[in-house]
């Protein structure tokens, strides 16, 4: 089943604030995540009014209870069609083969697949996660593992105006309605960027393909210098709700200084 992301909202700003939201309306900034209370129940809004990344998971593991689980990820330049970032979750049967294979040509190939991600393309990101080795599983269980992703970019995708994003997604045996993402992509404590897509319905046991479509603000030519010297500070919430429930807290970081 393929869905077509449905773009509710994309308000940018590389001074700090957002178009469309209540701080350009003259409004009161809100309040720093380390000081405004978090509500038992987080909607939409209240992430939407965030103006720092968010100091911690604002959901368990546990709360995905539609079972999502994102099998593929792909990121293009629409421009060029060049292909920048592609990961894709083992299947069962690639866990297998892998497990009977020696740990050190396990270990290699996986290092040979992370460098040539994308070929050549200036680019490319290599990213890693946070989950911990295997053989430490039960030694080093860490809950959020997986949640948190970690990406290396040249200078050059700064200058990049519009990207496609594609994932793709599998559910368990609860439909899954108004499945909703938002990102909000911050430097320091200067919110960048805030994107708000709608996934649809999705029925049970389907795996799904949506590609979302970003547009960049331009950066100013400083802040583009800052983001480059000061790697992994530029940071992304994002939040996957259901019928505006929060399910999913997803959390990732950039350095644009690959090549350097």
């Amino acid at each position: 089943m393929s869905v077509v992301g449905k773009k509710l909202g994309s308000s940018m700003s590389a001074q700090g604030g957002t178009s469309g939201e209540p701080e350009a309306a003259g409004e009161s900034p809100a309040t720093p995540t380390s000081t405004r209370p978090i509500p038992s129940t987080i909607t939409p809004d209240y992430v939407l009014q965030l103006n720092k990344i968010a100091d911690d998971y604002l959901c368990t593991p546990d709360a995905n209870i539609y079972e999502i689980d994102f099998t593929r990820f792909k990121i293009r330049d629409l421009e060029s069609g060049a292909v920048l970032f592609e990961i894709a979750k083992p299947s069962v049967s690639d866990i297998a083969q892998s497990a009977s294979e020696s740990k050190g040509t396990a270990n290699e190939a996986g290092a040979q697949q992370a460098a040539s991600v994308g070929g050549e393309n200036p680019t490319t990101a290599v990213a890693t996660s946070s989950a911990p080795p295997t053989e430490d599983a039960e030694e080093t269980f860490e809950p959020n593992a997986g949640r948190y992703v970690r990406y290396q970019f040249t200078p050059q995708f700064l200058k990049l105006k519009t990207v496609g994003a594609t994932v793709e997604f599998t559910v368990g045996s609860k439909s899954v309605k108004n499945f909703r993402m938002i990102e909000r992509h911050f430097f320091k404590d200067r919110l960048l960027k805030t994107f708000d897509f709608e996934f649809g319905y999705c029925i049970p046991f389907s795996k799904n393909t949506c590609e979302h479509i970003y547009e960049f603000p331009t950066i100013p030519p400083d802040l583009v210098n800052e983001m480059i010297q000061h790697p992994f500070e530029t940071r992304s919430d994002s939040f996957y709700f259901v019928d505006g429930c929060l399910v999913m807290h997803n959390k990732a970081d950039y350095a644009y200084n690959g090549g350097l």
